[in-house]
């Protein structure tokens, strides 16, 4: 499993408030994303940065919706690029759940240690 965290500038002046209603209108792009598992959307305490944790079946997928169209979209709206980066997710620890999941070695990790 993959976890991307993607991290760009918040847009000058922006409230909490106008972060989420941001956030809002892309709900429906990432629930038509059948290759998306989970996107959490964060805001540093300190509201100069925003983030978003996605949860994909590979870096493929990932790459796939954080295409140059999105990128271009990103800057538009913040004056910056994002920055991503790709975990190998292997281990879950669900409290709410009581669940405990771990998932194989992402095939990308065994690809890159080849």
């Amino acid at each position: 499993m993959i976890l991307e965290l993607v991290e760009f500038n918040s847009p000058k002046g922006w409230s909490r408030e106008q972060m989420a209603e941001d956030a809002r209108n892309v709900i429906p792009r990432w629930r038509d994303n059948k290759e998306l598992l989970r996107k959490h959307f964060l805001l540093e305490l300190n509201g100069k940065t925003g983030a978003g944790v996605y949860i994909w079946p590979s870096v493929e997928a990932a790459k796939k919706a954080h295409n140059e169209e999105w990128r271009q979209s990103i800057i538009k709206r913040t004056g910056g690029a994002p920055t991503i980066r790709y975990f190998d997710l292997f281990l879950l620890i669900d409290n709410e759940k009581g669940a405990i999941t771990e998932f194989p070695e992402a095939p990308e990790i065994r690809a890159s240690a080849a």
